[in-house]
């Protein structure tokens, strides 16, 4: 089934030009490819929908496609009965007729240049100094764009976590400051129009490759960052108020009274921004840190008993 650049874009024949540039927009806004990394789907989508724009968003293109003249690719369609009786031949045109000096002729009960007129929009006496087979303008190859630069960037674990914009030099010689688009993943990538190579056609575009740099001590899991936090023995068994390091810089977590090493904590909303706009948490791992030569420490063990339970009765260990 042929194309119909009206259902292309979700409305009637009869909408107006506020009408088709609005579902346009739309329609583009849904399947842009920077918003759609690797679907082709999407990219396929996104090239009807703006070719579909293209014609209909020209009124004398449109009005020529409403005649039926050109098609939803906007090239000419042949006339009724082209190649299939639609031509008369003359008497004497040599299909049965025999014209001096075996030439043949071909009647269109008309002027010849109405006829390319209708077949082509109105366009014979721009095609070829009036040819009727000169070349459409459509048909001419658009001039090339430049072609497109990649870069990868590595981005700072907090700044990734907080979405700081980056500062990137471009191959063309302009610096410029990079959104980072919120939930991105490393290997994510983001186009930037017209930062590329110049060419005939306009520059091309760069696209940027987004890493992640590696934390000494923080990890991301998901949206969630992980961190192993000593504490001292003190602290564990007693309960405390300690500093904990966050992409937002230091903030403190309260140490429940009995902690043991493994035992995991939450700080909510410290994590990676999500593409809704909601952070994931910070969750901090206690490792209780014990001195290796400490006397006092080491008196105070000797002489304290812990033999009424089992820690590790769990395991199957007695």
């Amino acid at each position: 089934m042929a194309k119909d650049l009206y259902s292309t874009l979700g409305i009637a024949r009869g909408a107006s030009a506020a009408d088709i540039k609005k579902a346009y927009r739309k329609l583009a806004k849904a399947n842009h490819p920077d918003t759609h990394a690797g679907d082709a789907a999407a990219l396929a989508r996104f090239k009807e929908v703006s070719a579909a724009h293209t014609i209909l968003s020209d009124a004398g293109e449109r009005a020529r496609y409403d005649r039926g003249e050109i098609d939803a690719d906007g090239q000419p369609k042949a006339p009724p009965g082209f190649g299939g009786g639609g031509f008369r031949p003359g008497p004497g045109s040599g299909f049965g007729g025999g014209q001096p000096g075996g030439s043949t002729r071909f009647d269109f009960g008309g002027d010849t240049s109405d006829l390319f007129s209708e077949l082509f929009g109105g366009r014979g006496a721009g095609m070829g100094g009036g040819s009727p087979f000169g070349q459409d303008p459509r048909m001419r190859a658009a001039p090339a764009k430049g072609a497109d630069v990649t870069y990868r960037l590595n981005v700072p674990f907090e700044d990734a976590a907080l979405l700081k914009p980056q500062r990137i030099s471009l191959q063309n010689g302009r610096t410029l400051d990079l959104k980072l688009p919120a939930g991105f993943e490393p290997g994510r990538q983001v186009r930037m129009a017209g930062q590329g190579e110049t060419g005939p056609g306009g520059a091309g575009d760069a696209l940027v490759t987004l890493e992640i740099a590696p934390h000494h001590f923080m990890r991301r899991d998901g949206d969630d960052i992980r961190l192993d936090l000593p504490v001292r023995l003190a602290e564990a068994v007693l309960g405390a108020k300690v500093k904990v390091p966050t992409p937002d810089g230091v903030v403190m977590l309260g140490v429940p009274p009995g902690s043991t090493s493994g035992r995991t904590l939450r700080l909510r909303g410290r994590g990676f921004i999500r593409a809704d706009g909601s952070r994931g948490d910070l969750l901090a791992t206690l490792q209780i840190d014990v001195p290796s030569d400490d006397d006092a420490l080491r008196s105070f063990v000797a002489g304290w008993s812990d033999t009424a339970r089992n820690p590790r009765s769990a395991l199957g260990v007695e």
